[in-house]
C-alpha cells in the first residue's frame, strides 16, 4: 500500500518514538522505500541518526544510575540497567573494530562491551574484575549489531564479590558468554 509522505512521515515519527532503536533499513522495509528515503523523511522531520538515538536514550535514562564507571566509558550503549540485577547494551561493529584482511571483529571489542556492562550494572562507586571466563563462540562482522546482556547470578558479601553472567548476540544468535567475577568494596544493600 503506497502511503502519502505526510503519512510515512507521520508513522514513521511514532515509529520511531515507540523503538528509538529501530534501524533505517527496518524502517525501510516496514514502509516499502528505499533506506534514501527514511533518511531524507529523518533529517526533514530533525530525527537523528540510530547512533544518537542510542547515545540520547542512555544518556538521558542511565547516566545518573551507572555508579561504577561514566556512563561514556562504557563500551556500546546501555539501553537498559536495574543496578545489581541486569543490564544491556547496544555495540554496533564499524570497520574500525574488524581486522583488515577478514572483516571479522577483534575480540577485546567485545569483552570491553561484555566487561564494562559486568562493572556498570554493579551498585557501588568501586567495581573491579577479579576473574573472567570467557568463550568467543562465533565470529562477528562489521555491521553486526551485538546486544549484551549481563545478569547478576550472586554475590558474596563477606569476600565483597559479584558474580555476573553475560551473553552477546547478533539477531539472537549468541557469539560471546562469559562468566565475571567482580570485586566491589561494599556488600550489597538489602
Amino acid at each position: 500500500m503506497k502511503r502519502t509522505k505526510k503519512e510515512r512521515q507521520r508513522l514513521l515519527t511514532e515509529t520511531i518514538a515507540e523503538n528509538p532503536f529501530v534501524t533505517d533499513e527496518q524502517l525501510a522495509s516496514q514502509f516499502n522505500v528505499s533506506v534514501q528515503t527514511i533518511r531524507l523523511d529523518r533529517m526533514e522531520l530533525a530525527i537523528p541518526e540510530l547512533r544518537e538515538r542510542i547515545k540520547d536514550v542512555a544518556a538521558k535514562n542511565y547516566e545518573n544510575e551507572v555508579k561504577s564507571l561514566p556512563i561514556d566509558e562504557v563500551i556500546g550503549e546501555i539501553i537498559d540497567i536495574e543496578l545489581d540485577n541486569r543490564a544491556i547494551s547496544i555495540f554496533d561493529v564499524g570497520q574500525e573494530h574488524v581486522f583488515q584482511r577478514n572483516g571479522i571483529a577483534r575480540g577485546h571489542h567485545l569483552f570491553a562491551q561484555a566487561n564494562s556492562l559486568a562493572v556498570a550494572v554493579i551498585d557501588d562507586e568501586l567495581a573491579l574484575t577479579v576473574k573472567a571466563n570467557v568463550s568467543f563462540i562465533r565470529p562477528v562482522k562489521a555491521g553486526d549489531r551485538v546486544i549484551t546482556k549481563a545478569i547478576v547470578r550472586g554475590q558474596d558479601d563477606e569476600k565483597n564479590r559479584t558474580y555476573i553472567d553475560v551473553v552477546s548476540t547478533v539477531n539472537n544468535d549468541k557469539v560471546f558468554k562469559g562468566e565475571f567475577e567482580m570485586y566491589r568494596t561494599k556488600g550489597s544493600v538489602q
